[in-house]
This record gives C-alpha cells, sequence and structure tokens, in this order.
C-alpha cells in the first residue's frame, strides 16, 4: 500500500490543518455551508463540533452534501468487487461491506475521501469501552450491562474479521493487505462506523406496499460533516434524506455562538457510551434507562415462595413465562416508567397467577382474551400509576430493583451501593478529579441507579 500523502499547501508555504483540508474537500465535492454555521474545536463539548455565528431560524439549512460525496460500499473504488462478492461478505453486523470500503480507503493515498478521513489520524480519539482494559470496564462500569455488551462486540467482531473479512483479503492481495488491514485497524474502524455512521430510514412508501415482509435495515454510511455535530437529547438540528442529497436542518432557533447538536436518536447513557464512546449528564439525559432482567424477577417472585407448595407454583409459572420470553430478556425503565410495559404486564401477570389461574391458562394455551388495552397497562406501569398497582405486583418489582442495584456493588445493601456515587455526585472537588472515563462511567452508573431507586420508592409497602 502507498504511504499517505503529504497535506496540502497554503501559497504561502505552510500546510493546511487538516480541518483547513476537510472544508476545502468539501468546496470540491459541492457540499453547501451555510455562512451562519462553522466547524471548529473551540467552544464545542467534544473534539469537534459546528457553532452558530448568527442566529438561525427554525427550518433553515445548515447544509446540504450530495449523495456521491457520501462514503459507503457503493461509492468505493472497490464498490464494483464488493457487489460482485456481496454473497461472500454477509455477516451478523451487516457492515463487512463498508469496513472493508473503509479499510482499503483509510489506507490509500489517492482516496477520494483522504482529506475527510484525515481529520482521524489514528482514532485514538475514538473512547469506547472497548478500548478500555477489561479490568477497567469491570471495576467502572459493574452492573450497567457495558461489560456484557463489550464483551459480545469483541468475541463478534474477531469472528467476523477471521471468518469472513481475512479469507476475502487474502482472495484479493493487490486491493489489501493483512500486514496493514489488521484486526487492530479493524476493530478501530468498527468503532468509527458505531460513532459516526447514519443509516437512511426505510421509505415509508416501500413497507406499505410490504407490509408482511420484514426488510433489513439499510447498511450504515459515512456522512462528511454531518458527523462533525456532536448529540444532546434536546438537540436543535436533525439530518434529512432526499433522492439527491443529505439535508441538516435547524429544527428550532439557534442563537449566534451557540452549538448546533444533532440527534442520534433516543439514547441513555449506557448506549451512548457504548456505541459513541461519550455520555450526557445523567440529570439532563431525558432518554435515560435502567434494565431489570427477567431473572431478577423471577428471582424475586422465588424469594417471595414461603413453602414448597409457594415454591413449586413459582416454578411452574417461570416455565410458562420462559416460553413467552427469552430468559436474557430485560424490562427498560425510563425516569417516567416502564419503556417495556406489555412485557412486564405479562411478566407480572403469570408470575402472580394463583394455581387455579394457572392451570386454567395452561388450559387455554393462553389469555382468552385480555380486557387491559395497551393504553391502560402504559399507565398502570408509569411511575403515574405504579403505586396503585395490586400489593403482590408492586412486591415484585420492588425486589427485582432491590436486586438489580445490589448487582452493583459487592454484595453490600443497595443502600450503600446508591450512597458511594451519590456522595461522588455531590462533591465538586471528588467530581473535578475524576479522569474522562471515571465521569462517564459515574455518569452511567448514578443515572441507572437513581432510575431504579425512584422505582423502589414508588412500589415500596
Amino acid at each position: 500500500m502507498a504511504a499517505r500523502a503529504k497535506r496540502a499547501k497554503v501559497e504561502d508555504g505552510s500546510e493546511l490543518s487538516p480541518l483547513q483540508s476537510f472544508l476545502q474537500w468539501c468546496d470540491g465535492v459541492g457540499l453547501e455551508l451555510s455562512s451562519k454555521v462553522c466547524v471548529s474545536k473551540e467552544g464545542t463539548v467534544a473534539e469537534y463540533g459546528m457553532l452558530a455565528k448568527d442566529d438561525i431560524e427554525d427550518g433553515e439549512v445548515l447544509f446540504t452534501i450530495p449523495r456521491s460525496a457520501l462514503l459507503h460500499q457503493g461509492t468505493t473504488k472497490v464498490s464494483t468487487l464488493l457487489e460482485k462478492e456481496q454473497s461472500t461478505l454477509q455477516s451478523s453486523s451487516g457492515w463487512v461491506p463498508l469496513l472493508l470500503a473503509l479499510l482499503y480507503e483509510y489506507t490509500s493515498s489517492q482516496s477520494h475521501w483522504k482529506a475527510y478521513l484525515s481529520l482521524w489520524t489514528d482514532f485514538k480519539t475514538l473512547d469506547h469501552p472497548m478500548f478500555w482494559s477489561k479490568e477497567e470496564r469491570g471495576s467502572l462500569l459493574k452492573g450497567t450491562g457495558v461489560p456484557e455488551a463489550v464483551d459480545r462486540d469483541l468475541a463478534n467482531i474477531q469472528r467476523e474479521y477471521t471468518d469472513v473479512v481475512l479469507p476475502f483479503m487474502t482472495r484479493h492481495p493487490d486491493l489489501w493487505n493483512p500486514g496493514t488491514h489488521t484486526l487492530d485497524l479493524y476493530t478501530q474502524l468498527v468503532a468509527f462506523v458505531m460513532a459516526y455512521s447514519f443509516q437512511e430510514p426505510q421509505d415509508e412508501d416501500d413497507d406499505e406496499e410490504d407490509e408482511d415482509e420484514e426488510k433489513p435495515p439499510n447498511p450504515p454510511m459515512m456522512v462528511p460533516m454531518a458527523d462533525m455535530l456532536n448529540h444532546v437529547s434536546n438537540h436543535n438540528a436533525n439530518l434529512e434524506f432526499t433522492q439527491d442529497s443529505l439535508k441538516m436542518v435547524c429544527v428550532r432557533p439557534i442563537h449566534k455562538g451557540q452549538e448546533v447538536f444533532n440527534t442520534y436518536g433516543q439514547m441513555a447513557n449506557w448506549q451512548l457510551l457504548h456505541m459513541y464512546g461519550f455520555t450526557e449528564p445523567c440529570s439532563s439525559n431525558s432518554n435515560d434507562t435502567a434494565d431489570i432482567p427477567v431473572a431478577k424477577v423471577y428471582e424475586a417472585a422465588a424469594r417471595g415462595a414461603q413453602s414448597d407448595l409457594d415454591r413449586q407454583l413459582v416454578e411452574e409459572q417461570w416455565g410458562v413465562l420462559c416460553q413467552m420470553t427469552e430468559e436474557e430478556a430485560a424490562f427498560v425503565f425510563g425516569k417516567q416508567g416502564c419503556l417495556t410495559d406489555t412485557e412486564l404486564y405479562t411478566a407480572l401477570k403469570v408470575l402472580c397467577m394463583s394455581k387455579e389461574e394457572l392451570s386454567e391458562f395452561k388450559d387455554n394455551e393462553g389469555w382468552e382474551e385480555d380486557d387491559e388495552d395497551d393504553e391502560k397497562i402504559s399507565l398502570a406501569l408509569s411511575n403515574e400509576g405504579l403505586s396503585e398497582l395490586k400489593a403482590s405486583w408492586k412486591r415484585l418489582i420492588y425486589e427485582a430493583a432491590h436486586l438489580t442495584l445490589r448487582s452493583y456493588g459487592d454484595g453490600e445493601d443497595e443502600e450503600k451501593v446508591m450512597d458511594v456515587d451519590r456522595a461522588l455526585m455531590e462533591d465538586k472537588a471528588a467530581l473535578a478529579g475524576l479522569s474522562c472515563r471515571q465521569w462517564k462511567a459515574l455518569q452511567v452508573r448514578y443515572g441507572q441507579k437513581s432510575i431504579l431507586h425512584g422505582l423502589m420508592e414508588l412500589t415500596k409497602s
């Protein structure tokens, strides 16, 4: 592979900065940037960001990028080959064609996207937990679900690289070289795609035509300039897809000097950290969530059994529930109540059945007709409705939240588990002394713990 080309120079002989080279490239590919915004490293919440140079009104277009400037498996120089051999590039992630395109373009001195990709010289700005040590993930993120998600990711990445990518590259040594295109680089590019790629929504008209046929999601693609914008849940801009271009559009007024924020979707802090390598302050992330594993609800039910007959009934209830849900599933709670309300309603109903009700349920192979509609269920399992639930249901939720909260510590009771991070959140000097990773992990932990603690307050007897 050829070495990366030297940076372009300006008239006085000095080199252009990576950002200047990128903006020059944007001009060349027909990207239209509003005069009311600029890209900067100063005054933004992260590495790069977009700032308003003037007041911007709702509906104004901040930039337009032609589809020809997007980087994906259909625009890369090796697109014909990827298309020809797509049957050999199938994987569970569906990302292999884009990742092979990125492996090629990132290491090619002649890449059409060289100025764009040069903004990430070594990917050291990516700080996903997959780049933390296993020990650091385990100590900082215990109980949050992130360490387990990362372990699955790393196993899948290695399997995908070994079983799919490496054999493909070996067949095409003129374009890829395993000595250059290593597993380490592949892993970094996976994180790059996780953090910076976009997926185009499915066409709603197509969905109406094929209602019974579930279409796979569109593959991810890199959208230069759009990935410069940082995320907050209370965003002020949104990416729109048209036939010929993509447009970033202001969705509420932005004042001069303010940062322009896109949204990556309704993301809890654990998802933001896992997928993007950052978090919002847990107090301001309105989309934060905490999971209660189904297994914790079963454990809570088993602990409440007073006799052998009770324990036998719980085992029968659990057997029925396992036929209706996966043992690895979890119930998701947000700041306003349960987000997986129908699933939780079913679990509570089954695990609180009498022996007679369970027998009737089995005989009928389920409920003949449920008189509860989705709206009533949602209200019952919202913060407003939880305190009005049957005592047996509240006890299960309370105990399951209690058991889940204890999993963040090393056997301590839930109050101690909660108090450790609460004290840290309230100590400004201690907060200021945290490393970046410690601070992000704290936002994830304390946000989840606060939701679980609040749930216990609403369901305590």
